[in-house]
């Protein structure tokens, strides 16, 4: 295989035994479930298509930076107030969304909170006119459960490191 190409295909992730993967579904989907489960008691929209992919990098890739919490709830934030800023500020043409969506990215990378499902929250008021006060409620309700399941499901065995330990900062950043 020519190397160019090789490098475009190649998987990085390691190969996990089977049952990793199996739990990780299971703790995705429960996960989810229960957002779901609780959107319908409460009458609130809680399942947002961003929150699909956080329930993933909590269950299936727990020790990434983007699973922590500060990152999941720090990376919504940020994203709901670019949200509901374009959204006041002007609520029409397309590119402010897309310009929300640059922002949210910008701000997070530079208080290193980056959280990628956060990012598309700008395009779901663009879909449609949405409360600020019930976006940051639904978002903040959404992943606290998201976390909390995943705090315990990653306490039982085998256990996985979630959230990851604190680790004293090198070189001064």
């Amino acid at each position: 295989m020519h190397p160019l190409l090789a490098r475009y295909i190649a998987r990085h992730e390691p190969r996990h035994d089977w049952r990793i993967h199996a739990r990780s579904v299971v703790g995705t989907t429960v996960s989810v479930t229960l957002v779901g489960a609780m959107g319908a008691m409460t009458g609130m929209p809680l399942l947002l298509a961003p929150l699909a992919p956080t329930a993933l990098l909590v269950f299936g890739q727990p020790g990434s930076p983007g699973a922590q919490p500060i990152n999941i709830f720090a990376g919504y934030f940020i994203a709901t107030i670019f949200a509901v800023l374009t959204m006041l500020v002007v609520p029409e043409p397309w590119w402010l969304a897309t310009l929300a969506v640059g922002m949210t990215m910008l701000v997070m990378l530079v208080l290193r909170v980056t959280h990628p499902p956060a990012a598309a929250v700008p395009l779901l008021t663009y879909t449609g006119p949405v409360d600020p006060l019930t976006l940051f409620i639904v978002l903040l309700m959404s992943c606290t459960l998201i976390v909390l399941v995943g705090v315990i499901f990653h306490r039982l065995p085998p256990r996985a490191r979630y959230p990851l330990p604190l680790v004293q900062e090198i070189d001064g950043e």
